[in-house]
């Protein structure tokens, strides 16, 4: 009888044992290139929409620890926003902002509101 039991436990360990899993993944990594040098950039983009009167647009260079770039927009009191600005390392972002034209507020004229087509009333 307990050879039938050790039997019986031998069997159930080495089932067990097979389905038990022998292969593990290895944990990921990611091994990121070494940077080749300091930043070095151009780019630039614009977008004017006559339709909607979308007009911006914003360029940019970067060499190193030097950014320099402008960025544009069409206000809708008629002027052009222009900013030009400078990163030197450390010394924090410096901008110049200038206008070029002049603000115009035309008179306000309403538009007639809504008006439902008359009923047709039949007889």
């Amino acid at each position: 009888m307990a050879l039938k039991a050790f039997l019986l436990l031998a069997t159930v360990v080495v089932a067990s044992a097979d389905l038990a899993p022998s292969y593990h993944a290895p944990a990921p990594s990611y091994n990121a290139p070494a940077p080749s040098g300091p930043a070095q950039y151009n780019f630039n983009y614009a977008v004017k929409d006559d339709y909607s009167g979308n007009d911006f647009g914003h360029q940019e260079g970067r060499n190193g620890y030097d950014t320099q770039g402008s960025y544009y927009v069409q206000l809708p009191d008629g002027r052009l926003q222009k900013v030009d600005y400078v990163v030197n390392g450390d010394s924090g972002y410096l901008a110049e902002v200038s206008y070029q034209g002049e603000a115009q507020y035309p008179q306000y004229q309403p538009s007639q509101g809504y008006q439902p087509a008359p009923k047709v009333g039949y007889a």
